[in-house]
């Protein structure tokens, strides 16, 4: 069973330690709050992570849909125990919402991201551009995918808009009212390999995984009529089965992702700006007033959009801050861990 779920002889010499220890190989297809659906060789199965996983999973955090785990069958109970998680290829990620120098992971081992962004008054070019530099970074093939094709008057003008910005990442534009496009978007996705929907609330992202399906399989919502947002429909993330031998990852929407780690992402995203900045007389220039600035005459001459130059310094601000903050979490770390040892050492002097 798990063949389908693109096990392969990379992940099963990654698991050898874990079967010499008895454990059996799952990939997680749904990640709730009170634990996980499991997909084994011997069926589904209910699983919740082990306390020592749990206190020993440090920055890659608790398992995710679309990891590769290590289980052990509890007979007496029906359930599972989530022992380990193998190495993830790949992982998408977002910041905590408890702290912005700890990671949450939103999928992993993910081959494909669908950006999905809908056609109507809600396109928005820069949270394209967040979206791109995430999907860049968490390893994944990023693809653009413009819904409701069938309510845009303008389809050609955005898709070019987005073309511009969205460099040689592929665009493809869909109708699931009208089944168009559908079939060029599973193109992207080959049999074994895993993609995720990412994209704010209402913009399709459900109504594109029934169309793939089908079926009705995941919930979807009407759009609010006063801003052309929409409600949260899906409550959980789930990796699906499609028909041609792919998979798809739901996942609750997302309006601000936050981006971590290094600066690959943004690079990858601002392929243009970054070739710009290269383009500078002087390697320091700061983009102002400086002679030579080859990010300056491309916004006077409208070359560079000021909109898109923004947005990437916000971003860029973004990561600059995170990395700070990660830096000072890891000295406070420090200094706890040193303080606890000169407590123990004190405690011992006070015991002689």
């Amino acid at each position: 069973m798990i063949a389908a779920y693109g096990w392969s002889e990379r992940l099963a010499g990654a698991f050898a330690p874990h079967a010499r220890a008895g454990h059996l190989p799952g990939r997680v297809v749904v990640q709730q709050r009170n634990g996980y659906l499991v997909v084994t060789d011997r069926g589904e199965v209910r699983a919740k992570a082990s306390g020592r996983l749990h206190h020993e999973a440090g920055d890659d955090g608790p398992p995710a849909v679309g990891d590769w785990v290590a289980l052990s069958l509890n007979a007496s109970k029906g359930d599972a125990t989530i022992h380990a998680v193998l190495p993830r290829r790949t992982a998408f990620v977002r910041r905590a919402a408890h702290s912005a120098a700890e990671v949450q992971v939103i999928a992993g081992n993910i081959d494909v991201a669908f950006i999905v962004a809908s056609m109507n008054a809600d396109l928005n070019a820069r949270r394209i551009e967040r979206y791109l530099a995430a999907a860049w970074q968490s390893g994944a093939r990023p693809v653009v995918v413009l819904t409701k094709a069938d309510l845009c008057e303008d389809v050609a003008g955005q898709t070019a808009a987005v073309a511009a910005l969205a460099g040689d990442c592929p665009v493809v534009v869909v109708s699931a009212r009208q089944g168009m496009g559908l079939e060029a978007l599973l193109a992207h996705v080959g049999v074994g390999e895993t993609c995720v929907l990412i994209g704010s609330s209402g913009v399709g992202k459900s109504t594109l995984v029934n169309a793939f399906l089908g079926e009705a399989r995941m919930a979807t919502g009407e759009i609010r009529s006063g801003d052309d947002h929409g409600r949260h429909t899906t409550s959980h993330r789930e990796l699906v089965r499609l028909p041609g031998g792919g998979l798809i990852v739901d996942t609750p929407g997302m309006r601000e992702l936050g981006l971590i780690g290094d600066d690959e992402g943004l690079e990858a995203a601002f392929e243009d700006v970054e070739a710009l900045i290269a383009a500078c007389r002087f390697s320091d220039c700061g983009h102002g007033g400086e002679p030579g600035c080859a990010v300056r005459a491309a916004l006077d001459s409208g070359a560079l959009d000021a909109g898109r130059w923004a947005s990437f310094l916000k971003l860029g601000q973004e990561l600059a801050a995170v990395e700070a903050k990660s830096e000072q979490s890891a000295k406070d770390a420090a200094r706890r861990v040193a303080k606890r040892h000169r407590d123990g050492k004190r405690a011992g002097r006070d015991q002689d």
